[in-house]
């Protein structure tokens, strides 16, 4: 029954984000919710400009609605499998995803009213950030999943004691912008969270989190069936809707298993987007103008070298399948 109630989640998410697109591209087309195209990005992305974006909601919905499926026919044959904590992690994660995704949404909504590529103030999206890290942190201390030890390579369990919650925000909230600083080009950000929705989905039947599993499942298909939309060349963009939900449904799921650590495995490319980044900055300050990279994030440097953007997607996939596997790895030998 717990095979079958996975399955249904995959199949149901891959269809209906992959039907929902035969719906809503025309409509956001027709309503001008068109990508404006960053000044500073590649000048080859100029031509994308107009794109639909914020289809991202093809997954929100493909996910949302599979799990619901797979829930109620649990319910109905194998109520035991949704009781418990289990149950209420997977509620968590999901209020993560939406959360953030929220923010994503008035982000993109503002940015297509002005016509322009600045949505909210970051101070707005910093507040909002905050205010949702606090409330997950507080709903998994209240179901008891929240521990402040964590599992460390050599060291083995370590307790952070109040330290655990200044990094918690900082890596919930680092890793939310990341996966949105990942959605640069054609396909990336739903090829890496793909495979990043894969590893989490093992590592979740492994650690005994079958209904975070069916989440997994769901978003894993849901991503898959929004390729036939995003993938190059893409007919729609997730905007920062989609890749913020991702953001959040990638945080949520690795404290939901209670296994934080596991966000430096499996968001490998997500932390490597964003690194490039600050350390662009910071380089670009302390030499008053120098570049260490041609562009930022990394993507966009290997474009500048001539990759195709289908080349970026199949690299960074690889690499994020790679970090996966020592992410199963570490789970396996620190249970």
């Amino acid at each position: 029954m717990a095979r079958y109630a996975l399955i249904l989640a995959a199949a149901c998410g891959f269809i209906l984000s992959a039907v929902s697109g035969v719906f809503l591209v025309p409509f956001l087309r027709r309503i001008h919710f068109g990508q404006t195209i960053k000044e500073i990005g590649p000048t080859w992305h100029n031509k994308k400009q107009g794109t639909p974006t914020m289809g991202g909601l093809c997954f929100i919905f493909g996910s949302t609605v599979a799990v619901a499926l797979a829930f109620l026919s649990l319910l109905q044959t194998g109520p035991e499998l949704v009781e418990g904590a289990g149950s209420q992690n997977m509620f968590i994660a999901m209020f993560s995803a939406f959360a953030f995704g929220m923010v994503g949404f008035l982000d993109d909504f503002i940015k297509v009213v002005k016509k322009r590529n600045l949505g909210l103030h970051a101070w707005q999206k910093i507040a909002a950030q905050l205010i949702i890290t606090t409330v997950l942190l507080l709903a998994l201390h209240m179901n008891g999943t929240l521990s402040t030890a964590v599992t460390l390579p050599l060291f083995g369990f370590v307790d952070l004691g109040i330290w655990f919650y200044p990094l918690s925000y900082v890596l919930i909230i680092g890793m939310v912008n990341a996966v949105n600083l990942t959605d640069g080009i054609d396909g990336l950000c739903s090829c890496v969270t793909f495979v990043c929705m894969l590893g989490f989905l093992s590592l979740s039947s492994f650690l005994g989190q079958f209904n975070l599993s069916i989440f997994a499942a769901a978003l894993a298909g849901a991503l898959a069936g929004f390729l036939f939309w995003n993938f190059y060349p893409a007919k729609t963009f997730m905007g920062d809707t989609g890749s913020m939900f991702l953001g959040g449904a990638v945080a949520g799921f690795a404290y939901g298993m209670g296994r934080p650590e596991l966000l430096f495995f499996l968001g490998a490319v997500y932390i490597w987007e964003a690194a490039t980044v600050v350390i662009q900055v910071g380089y670009f300050k302390l030499t008053h103008g120098k570049r260490l990279f041609k562009m930022t994030p990394i993507h966009h440097s290997f474009e500048m070298r001539g990759w195709s953007e289908v080349k970026i997607d199949a690299v960074f996939s690889f690499i994020a399948m790679a970090a996966v596997a020592l992410g199963m790895m570490f789970a396996y030998i620190y249970y």
